[in-house]
């Protein structure tokens, strides 16, 4: 072979090892496509990352920045991912997640969408960059932070054009295009209660379809515990629990892919009190958290600040050391069970006229499809038959129905459309469970209802979704 190379001309010779290179460079970019629950599981199996939030806020004593804040106060002048990643490296942790954009818009990736970035910062460097390759020496998965309510660009409430979410399309290409393989993306202020973005408003589907077209093993995460029960995978690929806003996961009835989150200081990014305050108990956070997570199907992310020069301050440093010191790493996460895959289509029921046979006091029928997992329609007790019925303005097509009932009062059912003027079965149910998921042939009809054949207490519903899932 190195004779063959050697009789080689030297314009032919440059064209062989650029070949030769671009053979390798090929070979070694390719990643095995895993199905959902295989991703689902190697997450699972990660058990511990640090989370970094590291942006604007950092420089204002802040969570929540001012969205007008200058670019230039942006100056962390002693910035060494590096540190970061042996900080992680030390407590065990197997991955790291950086906060890319945060609420006030400012990105600290070299982006073509908008003026608003670090390399317009006195900084000039790639913040994004430099993690990742800081992480990857040391072993560690890399994840993404992206919020999509950005209130420097006016992505907000009532506001949104197509123009924000093509914004948000081609943010997350270069993220995912530019920085090798992402293990995860961590979605923020998306149809939560607090930021008021819906997933009609930045379409929901269209977003998870391009992350995966663009990297199929990614997985998303939408940080919407707050809204969405903990019994099915509403509009993510992994459950969340945020355990400063009052969300736990249960340790003993969770049977869904999890991760919580926590911050090893009171707030989740940098103040100036940080370096002078005692950090939470290391040990607490192992068997608080990593250890009875491990055996829940959940994965622990722990957010450690960075300060003002980029650097992590050192009573966090000494307490990542003692949890590493502390944690054992010598149980195997639990296989998870099965589960219905995430839903992520429009809910095509939502807010759409809605009867009911008699309904108790006030929860008629319209808090049965209010978007609101916390209201209730309640069939009046004396009803033997009950029925909740949807009704469409036009023929729609659909082959998904969801039904919360988080009192687990709905025992057997049947669903059935009109189509024509005729009343078809699409199937019998029978499920106690809180989240009763249908996938099924796709339909076409005008109403979609249910008949409760056997029921405990008062049935009630708290929302009826019907979907028109691509496939």
């Amino acid at each position: 072979m190195n004779q063959q190379i050697k009789r080689l001309r030297p314009a032919k010779l440059f064209i062989y090892c650029i070949f030769i290179i671009a053979f390798s460079i090929n070979a070694n970019s390719q990643v095995r496509q895993l199905s959902l629950p295989e991703a689902q599981q190697q997450f699972v199996d990660l058990k511990f990352g640090m989370f970094i939030h590291f942006n604007i806020p950092t420089f204002m004593d802040q969570d929540w920045a001012d969205p007008e804040a200058p670019a230039t106060i942006f100056n962390p002048a002693k910035l060494d991912c590096n540190q970061w990643a042996k900080a992680a490296k030390s407590a065990k942790m197997s991955y790291g997640c950086l906060t890319t954009k945060h609420h006030s818009g400012f990105c600290i990736w070299d982006t073509k969408t908008t003026d608003y970035n670090v390399m317009n910062s006195p900084l000039k460097r790639d913040v994004v960059k430099e993690y990742v390759e800081a992480f990857r020496k040391q072993g560690l998965k890399t994840m993404l932070y992206y919020s999509i309510l950005d209130t420097h660009h006016r992505l907000r409430p009532g506001h949104i054009t197509k123009k924000h979410v093509e914004m948000v399309k081609q943010q997350l290409t270069e993220l995912l295009t530019n920085y090798g393989e992402i293990t995860a993306l961590i979605i923020d202020g998306w149809d939560a209660p607090w930021s008021r973005i819906s997933y009609e408003d930045v379409p929901f589907e269209e977003v998870y379809r391009l992350i995966k077209r663009l990297q199929p093993n990614c997985l998303v995460m939408d940080l919407n515990a707050a809204k969405y029960p903990t019994d099915a995978l509403f509009y993510t690929d992994i459950k969340s629990y945020e355990q400063g806003a009052g969300q736990h996961i249960s340790k003993e009835a969770n049977r869904l892919p999890a991760l919580s989150c926590l911050p090893i200081n009171q707030n989740w990014f940098w103040k100036t009190t940080f370096p002078n305050t005692p950090v939470k108990d290391p040990v607490k956070l192992v068997n608080d958290n990593i250890v009875p997570f491990t055996k829940a199907y959940c994965n622990f992310i722990l957010n450690v600040a960075p300060n003002r020069d980029g650097l992590i301050d050192n009573n966090a440093l000494e307490a990542l050391k003692t949890i590493g010191e502390t944690w054992k790493d010598d149980v195997v996460s639990t296989k998870l069970p099965k589960f219905d895959a995430p839903i992520i289509s429009t809910n095509i029921a939502k807010h759409q006229p809605a009867s009911s046979s008699w309904s108790d006091d006030m929860w008629i029928m319209d808090f049965g499809n209010d978007d609101d997992f916390q209201t209730s329609w309640l069939s009046n007790k004396t009803v033997t038959k009950p029925w909740y019925e949807i009704d469409f303005d036009k023929c729609q097509s659909f082959n998904m129905v969801t039904i919360a009932d988080p009192k687990q009062t709905i025992k057997k059912y049947r669903l059935e459309y009109e189509a024509n003027g005729e009343w078809k079965t699409i199937l019998s149910g029978e499920s106690d469970q809180k989240i009763k998921i249908h996938r099924f042939d796709r339909m076409w009809g005008g109403k979609v209802r249910i008949t409760i054949d056997q029921f405990t207490n008062q049935p009630s519903i708290a929302e009826f979704g019907v979907y028109n899932e691509q496939r």
